[in-house]
């Protein structure tokens, strides 16, 4: 009738047969149970106390139920990864069931644990830096790329993370992930010649992960560009006026030879068009390093926009388009009146180029809905290619190489334009379709409208 009690060494059909039904546990008792009545009643027959026989029979069996309970509280309390006892019946069925749930549960945790360990090593060989916060924003664990790159050392453990990185950009960017969604470049504090990029990622509730990686090179390769782009332009400047000057002398004397006059009108349009270039080059190049130009300026954008509008019809003279302005906003703009103008006059510039000379309708507009301004040029031009768009703003991408040669352009106005939008918190629109014409819009935020007190 004892059955002992099977380990996980057992068959695969001995634990089919265990786990069979409750009830084939349960017959295990109630045999037991049985038989102790059975023998009370012979044991009671025989001395004439039955009754009292088969109480001793119940008591028996129940006190062997308790200390079966008594042995599996034992066990779980004390000593739960430890054999159980060998029990039968319903007692055994448990205990079997508890131990079995107990080695798969260790079993997922080994595989977790070896899962956890394998994400930690390849964290720890990336040359990226690697830092993880709690909600609190304490460092919890860091890679060896985060001591390298950022300075994290032991004693930083459970410190807050921005008391080690204190730039005031990465304290704005920390809290408002959403607005630079590609992170930001921070200059290092322990070494003074080092670029980081640095990507927030929130997880959990209020846990973020932080990546970082040397950008030094890209840096220092970015500003000898700049400085490239840059003194390039100013030491063009002086030959292109002297070529100018002289051009100019030549055709304006009395005796000049008309069969030369050709060849000088080219040469004067092509020196014309290096300055646009350079001076174009110029002003991207101070929009990239000067930062110390005021953005929060009132711009007063009735007068700006009217000003657009003169200074548009009369770079219109040659092309006789039909130009109209549209103000239906009370908004005035926070930001640099320069810039602004600036970004405003080349997408006017643009429509009014590149739309044709019969029939050419264009349309100057600022509007506003409460929570964006949008400055937008509407014109029915040749239009644009959709597959174009998403490039458009590159510096000398032109959708049409002998197109933009006719009209003179330079390739980087609507970089120059972008280049504004950003500084002043704003971004570009285009919707176009070819021979339907193009709208750009440059959208601001709230945060740059303004509007005085009536």
């Amino acid at each position: 009738m004892y059955e002992p009690y099977p380990t996980p060494e057992l068959s695969h059909e001995h634990k089919n047969y265990r786990y069979s039904s409750l009830w084939h546990y349960a017959k295990q008792d109630v045999r037991q149970f049985l038989f102790f009545i059975l023998v009370a009643v012979l044991v009671g027959a025989g001395i004439g106390y039955i009754w009292v026989c088969i109480a001793i029979a119940c008591f028996i069996f129940f006190s062997l139920q308790l200390y079966s309970l008594y042995l599996v509280n034992d066990w779980i309390a004390h000593r739960p990864y430890d054999t159980p006892p060998n029990l039968e019946g319903i007692w055994g069925a448990l205990l079997f069931n508890i131990y079995r749930s107990q080695r798969q549960e260790r079993v997922v945790q080994a595989e977790m644990v070896g899962l956890i360990d394998r994400a930690q090593s390849s964290l720890v060989a990336l040359a990226e830096a690697v830092v993880l916060t709690d909600e609190l924003q304490q460092i919890e664990w860091w890679n060896p790329a985060a001591a390298r790159l950022l300075g994290i050392q032991e004693l930083d453990r459970g410190r807050n993370i921005l008391s080690i990185l204190r730039q005031p950009a990465f304290v704005e960017y920390f809290h408002n992930l959403e607005q630079q969604p590609d992170g930001i470049k921070l200059k290092l504090s322990l070494q003074e010649e080092r670029y980081v990029q640095v990507k927030l990622t929130r997880f959990g509730m209020e846990s973020r992960l932080l990546v970082a990686y040397d950008v030094t090179r890209v840096h220092n390769l970015e500003q000898m560009r700049k400085d490239f782009v840059d003194n390039i332009s100013h030491e063009l400047r002086t030959p292109l006026t002297v070529l100018s000057g002289y051009l100019e002398m030549f055709t304006d004397q009395d005796d000049f030879n008309p069969r030369w006059k050709r060849p000088f009108e080219q040469m004067q349009a092509q020196t014309k068009r290096m300055n646009a270039l350079v001076n174009d080059l110029l002003l991207l190049s101070r929009l990239e390093n000067d930062k110390t130009i005021a953005k929060n300026q009132i711009v007063d954008m009735p007068s700006l926009m009217n000003q657009l509008f003169d200074d548009a019809q009369a770079y219109n003279a040659d092309y006789g388009h039909i130009l109209n302005l549209d103000i239906d906003s009370h908004c005035d703009l926070i930001g640099s009146d320069i810039e602004l103008a600036s970004a405003f006059g080349n997408l006017i510039t643009n429509a009014i180029k590149y739309t044709p000379k019969e029939g050419g309708v264009i349309t100057i507009g600022w509007h506003d809905d409460h929570d964006h301004g949008y400055f937008t040029v509407q014109d029915n031009g040749i239009g644009i290619d959709p597959n174009h768009l998403p490039r458009l703003t590159e510096r000398f991408y032109r959708v049409d190489t002998a197109r933009s040669r006719q009209t003179g352009g330079t390739g980087l106005g609507l970089a120059i334009v972008k280049h504004v939008l950003m500084q002043h918190n704003a971004h570009l629109e285009i919707e176009s379709r070819p021979n339907q014409g193009s709208c750009f819009k440059a959208v601001f935020p709230k945060e740059r409208l303004y509007q005085a007190d009536n």
